[in-house]
């Protein structure tokens, strides 16, 4: 009974069984430890190198993709090798010692063949190192070379300038830089004032010069006209010394502007104009254009019509166009001479009415 009750009491786990479980669980748990430490990813548009607790930085550089490494005693380093922008501003003088303010766009990457050597000597952070230093030395190396209006009129030069001794000042640091440019450019209020006086300085200077031309023109314009109606009065004085007819055509063109001009003010009706309204003697005129006097045979039934119908026979003068005056008025042409006590050498006084002119 005593062997029996021995066997069975022995019936549970042993402890060489239980050791087992337990090693393959500690072998289960350090697989998937290591499986996730023993891993690392580059991501798109990064790169990365090895650092080892014995050999230091490796060369070896690493592409995009999951890679191994031996946990604790290599460590992975992830470097962005994708163009960076950065704005750097500086102030600084010009050649004729302006202070300007100038700020510079730099489009920047690094080298990849170089990150071994980037990360042993500036590290992760290496632009924040090398780049705000070398662009300020630049610039204010390059505009020093300029006076402050070349830094506007020649903006192109200066910005090729900067590009090429920064792209060679950060090839020394295996910096690469893919663009350069110049995105402000701000002068001291000060100056900023001057250069607009010496603008509208300049403006009012060529306003001068242009009051000054015109009146040059305007004397010499006065000039020729005095020297052309010089010439136009000694001339007309040969034309009078020489003939009479002259003057007497000149009364009647006179006489016709004056006409045309009373006309023109008192609309569409006739106009009844004496010698002296004319400015000149009609009569006279007449015997000018005719070369003798009117000499007409009157009877004492004669009609004032009929009496200008003897004035056309003379003169060709249409009756329409006659107006007799006598005693200082004027004649209708349904009386006679005899109601007007027209006597042998009385005298008739012929006024013309003009229409539209003489």
């Amino acid at each position: 009974m005593a062997n029996q009750a021995r066997r069975s009491g022995g019936g549970g786990p042993s402890p060489k069984g239980m050791a087992g479980s337990i090693g393959g669980l500690v072998l289960l748990g350090g697989a998937i430890w290591l499986g996730n430490n023993a891993l690392f990813n580059v991501d798109g548009g990064h790169r990365a190198i090895k650092y080892t607790r014995v050999g230091g930085v490796s060369k070896e550089i690493y592409g995009e993709g999951t890679h191994l490494k031996i946990p604790w005693f290599e460590t992975p380093i992830d470097y962005d090798v994708r163009a960076k922008p950065r704005n750097v501003a500086s102030l600084t003088g010009t050649k004729d010692l302006q202070m300007v303010n100038i700020t510079c766009r730099v489009l920047s990457r690094p080298q990849v063949e170089a990150l071994p050597q980037i990360y042993r000597t500036l590290g992760t952070d290496y632009d924040e190192r090398v780049l705000p230093s070398i662009v300020n030395e630049v610039l204010k190396s390059v505009v020093a070379q300029f006076n402050a209006s070349q830094l506007i009129t020649q903006r192109e030069n200066v910005a090729r300038l900067v590009r090429d001794n920064l792209s060679k000042r950060a090839a020394r640091f295996n910096i690469m830089l893919d663009d350069v440019s110049l995105t402000h450019l701000a002068f001291s209020p000060e100056f900023t004032a001057a250069v607009e006086a010496k603008q509208v300085a300049q403006q009012e200077a060529q306003r001068a010069a242009f009051v000054v031309d015109k009146a040059r023109q305007e004397k010499q314009a006065m000039v020729v006209r005095a020297q052309g109606e010089a010439r136009s009065a000694e001339l007309i004085g040969d034309a009078i010394k020489k003939s009479r007819s002259y003057v007497d055509l000149k009364r009647i063109e006179n006489a016709r502007a004056i006409a045309t001009i009373l006309q023109e003010a008192g609309g569409k009706n006739k106009l009844y104009l004496d010698s002296e309204g004319l400015g000149l003697n009609v009569a006279e005129s007449v015997r000018t254009l005719t070369g003798k006097e009117i000499e007409l045979d009157i009877e004492q039934d004669y009609k004032v019509s009929q009496i200008k119908e003897k004035v056309e026979e003379k003169e060709g003068i249409p009756p329409v166009q006659q107006r007799l005056i006598f005693g200082g008025k004027q004649m209708v042409d349904d009386k006679t001479a005899a109601e007007y006590n027209l006597e042998g050498g009385a005298t008739l006084h012929l006024v013309l009415a003009l229409r539209g002119g003489f």
